[in-house]
């Protein structure tokens, strides 16, 4: 037996349950620990286009998620093929409220990272096919709220088998531990821009004030 192996394991297994605030840890709780806090330690800097003529990570990164943006509209496409939704945005505005529960137009707005009039005219074309409805709010009359029908239920159910092959497809040949990795990270990702993205700043001082207030580092890179 390797013992220093196990020693190992007690190791790691020992600092997840100091680390950890669950009570009842599982082994899933376990590895997304490891994914996160001891996976990433080994990752040795890999090699990408450009970097021998002092390209970046920032810049790769950049261009890497918007790389990942066009191929997932690339397979939504497939998801279009045949159905009577018009766009991605139909079925996703779908997904959330069926995950989800009602919400304000707003709050369904805001959650796909949409402005207000884009917004408003997907909301007014799942009204219209029936697939979500209003309803008044049980703490303000006054306010309504937006919710999927049965029959969007259905519809997107129907659909269901081809979203989530697209999905499937779009999170590639990743082992589990990556995606838990890849999860963490964009998470990460997520909550440092959402803050930054709903305090309206004016575009013409964007980058100066979150350079400034957000980023500890000076960020001159191409």
């Amino acid at each position: 037996m390797n013992y220093n192996l196990v020693i190992e394991i007690l190791k790691i297994t020992e600092e997840f349950e100091l680390d950890t605030t669950k009570k009842n840890a599982s082994i899933d709780d376990f590895i997304k620990w490891i994914a996160q806090n001891k996976y990433k330690e080994d990752i040795s800097e890999p090699d990408w286009e450009g970097k021998e003529n002092g390209r970046s990570p920032e810049s790769i990164i950049n261009t890497l998620i918007i790389s990942m943006n066009r191929y997932a509209k690339f397979y939504s496409k497939s998801i279009l093929q045949g159905s009577d939704f018009a766009s991605q945005e139909d079925f996703i505005y779908l997904i959330n409220l069926k995950a989800l529960g009602s919400m304000s137009k707003m709050q369904l707005i805001k959650k796909n990272l949409q402005d207000k009039a884009t917004g408003i005219q997907i909301i007014n074309r799942l009204l219209k096919n029936e697939w979500i409805e209003q309803k008044s709010s049980t703490e303000d009359k006054r306010s309504h709220l937006i919710q999927i029908t049965t029959k969007g239920k259905e519809y997107l159910e129907l659909s269901m088998q081809k979203i989530r092959k697209a999905t499937n497809i779009v999170a590639g040949d990743l082992d589990y531990q990556e995606k838990m990795q890849l999860i963490y990270l964009l998470d990460k990702l997520d909550k440092f821009h959402n803050k930054i993205y709903f305090e309206n700043q004016t575009t013409e001082d964007l980058l100066e004030n979150v350079t400034n207030k957000y980023l500890k580092n000076d960020q001159n890179k191409t």
